[in-house]
């Protein structure tokens, strides 16, 4: 079991105010693996003043300072890859060489990419030649609460954390109670690099807590949020009363549109997509769309990879799939398989239950329904575990309208070698991102939804964008 470690206050690991334990489950082996306090009022009071204190030198700093701390960040963040992807690996279940490989590096490749963005982001400029006097200013925008999910703990903390420094706020995380250890490590990283008291601020604790404390603090100035899409209401209508900016990336239920024409490995690699970290990612396309020409041999296909997939423990090397995170999750998955049985969806590869051999730990059959329908709950609900359903269409309009008949608008995918049939569905698509033919987001590029999926975008320029107020000035002196 780890060491415990309280929350990172003003510059110092710093005791609760009231002890409150609550231990971290293994998903792995459902056991005790650490014990975390969970913050209370006066915690998050402590934390939120430190940031406020902090932000009143902070947010005047030149942006190479800024810059210069980032940059040495980066440096240790990479040193300590192992003990972040061991902390992640335990904490939430991704498989060791996953986490080695994609968890862990998702945090130092994000903050390399706001460190490119950052070098050519202009504070400062001139409105037009109509107002040579006139000038548009990127101030930060105070103190930000920063609420992080367990499912990519770091991809999401460096998302939230890095462009709000580099934009001169100051922050309080709270990542979440069921993975903290990352965050952790991540704060032990922040005070090594010499981040100045007060800039950096961790306080762990749940949603109805410190989430709730972080998002009604009237010296907060702005929440950034990623979860899910309950969750994330309840945040707005916390934060309304102080009418703080409220940053929300939230669920999805993307579409994979497969047509006729694509790619013979599109459903494959589709499938796979979905079952990645043990289907635990907002992006996920769970709704595979294909055309009927080719939906018996997709069928075939799609449960032929789906019981190829291995299903193992997160400390075992290899290229299987980890448990699910929580007792409560693995009972939502369940719950939703069995909805899905009996809603009439034809079960093509896994099922209700544990892989075979296994009695223990949080794991879930990599699961495939065929024959579904768009109103079957399993293709309205976000599942967030390795289930996959299947839905035939003939035509592109029909496809179309099935895509974007979801309250979700995260991700869509579209599988087709036409060009211009690519170029016009993505156009068409309701939803913050559409990637095509395998084609991955390029660096920098900004991650976001729209819809109940949420409202802000993150990475990139558009990430230290979202921590910033647009200030217009006009009777500027330019000679001074």
């Amino acid at each position: 079991m780890l060491e415990k470690r309280d929350f990172y206050i003003n510059g110092a690991w710093v005791a609760p105010a009231k002890a409150n334990d609550f231990n971290v489950i293994d998903p792995s082996t459902e056991d005790v693996c650490a014990v975390i306090s969970l913050g209370g009022a006066a915690d998050t009071d402590a934390a939120v003043a430190a940031a406020k204190a902090a932000f009143k030198t902070w947010s005047l700093t030149a942006p190479a300072d800024r810059l210069a701390l980032v940059e040495k960040i980066l440096k240790i963040y990479k040193s300590r890859n192992e003990d972040m992807a061991q902390a992640i690996s335990l904490e939430m279940g991704a498989p060791i060489d996953m986490a080695r490989d994609d968890q862990a590096t998702s945090g130092d490749w994000h903050i390399a990419n706001f460190i490119t963005a950052f070098k050519d982001f202009e504070f400062e400029y001139r409105l037009g030649d109509h107002a040579p006097n006139d000038r548009i200013v990127h101030t930060p925008i105070g103190v930000c609460g920063l609420i992080t999910p367990w499912n990519w703990p770091m991809n999401q903390v460096t998302l939230k954390v890095i462009p709000a420094l580099l934009a001169g706020c100051t922050v309080v995380l709270k990542p979440s109670e069921i993975a903290p250890l990352s965050s952790i490590v991540f704060a032990e990283i922040m005070h090594e690099a010499g981040t100045p008291p007060g800039v950096f601020n961790m306080v762990n604790g749940d949603g109805l807590g410190v989430g709730t404390q972080l998002s009604t603090h009237p010296d907060v100035d702005m929440i950034s949020f990623t979860g899910s899409t309950r969750a994330g209401i309840a945040i707005s209508k916390a934060a309304a009363d102080t009418l703080k900016r409220v940053h929300l990336e939230l669920g999805g239920k993307g579409a994979n549109l497969i047509f006729a024409d694509a790619d013979p490995r599109a459903v494959a690699q589709g499938v796979r997509k979905v079952m990645n970290n043990s289907g635990q990612s907002c992006n996920a396309p769970t709704r595979m769309l294909v055309q009927r020409e080719i939906y018996d041999q997709a069928l075939e296909t799609a449960a032929k990879t789906a019981e190829s997939i291995a299903v193992g423990r997160a400390s075992e090397p290899g290229k299987h799939i980890g448990p699910v995170v929580s007792q409560a999750q693995y009972d939502k998955i369940q719950g939703l398989i069995q909805v899905g049985i009996d809603e009439g969806a034809k079960l093509i590869a896994g099922g209700l239950g544990r892989p075979q051999g296994m009695n223990r730990g949080y794991f879930v059959r990599p699961t495939v329904f065929a024959d579904c329908t768009n109103d079957m709950t399993i293709c309205r609900e976000e599942i967030f575990g390795p289930v996959m359903s299947i839905i035939p269409f003939d035509t592109e309009d029909e496809a179309l309208e099935i895509a974007n008949d979801t309250v979700y608008g995260l991700t869509n995918y579209v599988q087709s070698t036409d060009g211009a049939r690519r170029n016009r569905l993505a156009r068409q698509l309701r939803s913050g991102m559409v990637e095509m033919n395998g084609k991955s987001r390029g660096a920098g590029s900004p991650f976001g939804g729209m819809k109940a999926s949420g409202n802000g975008r993150e990475g990139g320029k558009w990430g230290i964008e979202d921590f910033l107020e647009v200030k217009s000035i006009s009777g500027w002196d330019n000679e001074a």
